[in-house]
């Protein structure tokens, strides 16, 4: 065993050296493999990204939530676009009958949004997204709350003029100042400012929360209209922690039936939505970029291998007779072998590790621009340098072999 590993690292040192006395030609071997791994892992990167942002923004939703609502978030095949506009839509009456009958449930809440302007003093904000809510929506959502509280349930039900409002509202409309106890104009009417909500980023899902303000459903229906498509009127329920959201979906298609007196071969005039599906049409989406990249990674990796296995077999040729002296001087094809391998191997390792160099200050430079964290995970590190690993065996195996293979006297004549 350590005649096999002296030999390796003979071979190693060998190598190194042969690259070192050949800087130009060493430098274009490593560009094909750099750009190649460049190309790929920069994929990954960005796909891995955005897969933990948008998985961030649905889990804010709730994983074990289902939403009863008027549209499916994925439509089948088969289901003509009419039969869904014929839907009537979710209501309070429906939330509150829910919230009696379901034994599954853990909280139940309703929600409608529309957009308004909203003003404090002389600065006014147009199109906001004002969300109205019933009690319980903080433990659907799991709201967090910065500065301040949330509604007590008693102001929910008396519909009180109050208000949470996010971060970035709080921060345009009062300039940074505390807007606890300050009032706001929102409907044409003053609101109180109970709440800020803690800073959530920039969602994949659209609105960022810090965007958005929050008032009582019951004060909001003075003067939204909940019967309207236009305020996306939506029954939140939380399942039990014992419960799986199945069995929570067959209790609520039971009970959402009954209350719509639907007969028993009518089809259901409700969707029931989960957080589930939207992750399942984001990983379909991811999985094709995914092979999008590697597809052209494929072919940036395939020129580099070739050019390794072209400048191999040019080194071979130019060190045709060293390999002469060193096999009449007692080297065996083994040593050969590893040592033009071990040439091609550390070239693509060297290029390869070039490359995630190149993705992990990009990816520093695109976070900070784009305020968006790029993260090079450490699964594509390895991800990079494993293919780094592969390439240079297959390009420098042949080269190689041929080299270990010249016969030692025609090797010292060939000059």
């Amino acid at each position: 065993m350590s005649l096999y590993l002296k030999l390796f690292f003979e071979s190693i040192v060998f190598a190194f050296s042969a690259l070192i006395a050949n800087k130009l030609r060493t430098i274009l071997s490593l560009l094909g493999i750099t750009i190649g791994i460049f190309s790929i892992i920069s994929v990954f990167t960005m796909v891995d990204s955005l897969e933990r942002k948008v998985r961030s923004s649905v889990s804010t939703l709730g994983s074990n939530v289902v939403f009863i609502q008027k549209w499916p978030w994925e439509f089948g095949g088969d289901y003509p676009w009419w039969k869904y506009w014929q839907r009537p839509l979710p209501s309070l009456d429906e939330m509150h009958e829910i919230e009696k009958r379901s034994e599954m449930a853990s909280s139940v809440s309703f929600m409608a949004s529309t957009k308004k302007v909203i003003s404090s003093g002389s600065i006014v904000l147009e199109n906001v997204s004002v969300l109205a809510v019933s009690n319980n929506y903080d433990k659907v959502k799991k709201i967090e709350i910065s500065k301040g509280r949330y509604f007590t349930e008693l102001e929910l039900k008396a519909g009180k003029n109050i208000v949470l409002i996010g971060s970035a509202v709080e921060e345009n409309l009062f300039l940074n100042a505390n807007s606890l106890g300050l009032d706001i104009k929102v409907f044409g009417r003053k609101y109180k400012v109970v709440g800020v909500l803690k800073r959530e980023g920039q969602s994949m899902l659209g609105e960022s929360m810090d965007d958005q303000i929050i008032v009582p459903v019951n004060n909001a229906i003075n003067f939204i209209d909940l019967k309207s498509e236009n305020t996306n009127p939506t029954v939140m329920i939380e399942a039990k922690a014992t419960i799986p959201n199945q069995q929570l979906k067959d209790e609520l298609t039971g009970l959402m039936r009954s209350m719509r007196k639907l007969k028993p071969a009518t089809e259901d005039n409700f969707s029931l939505n989960e957080t589930s599906l939207l992750l399942n049409g984001f990983d379909k989406l991811f999985g094709v970029i995914n092979l999008s990249g590697a597809f052209i990674g494929f072919f940036s990796i395939l020129v580099g291998g070739f050019g390794i296995a072209n400048i191999m077999f040019v080194s071979v040729k130019e060190r045709t007779n060293i390999i002469g002296i060193q096999k009449s001087l007692g080297a065996k094809n083994s040593f050969i072998l590893f040592q033009f391998l071990s040439e091609a191997v550390f070239l693509c390792l060297l290029g390869g590790f070039i490359g995630l160099v190149l993705v992990y200050f990009t990816s520093l430079l695109l976070s900070e621009i784009l305020d968006f964290e790029i993260i090079l995970a450490f699964k594509n590190i390895i991800t990079g340098l494993f293919i780094s690993l592969v390439i240079g065996l297959v390009s420098g195996i042949i080269p190689a072999y041929f080299a270990s293979r010249l016969n030692p006297v025609d090797a010292i004549r060939s000059n």
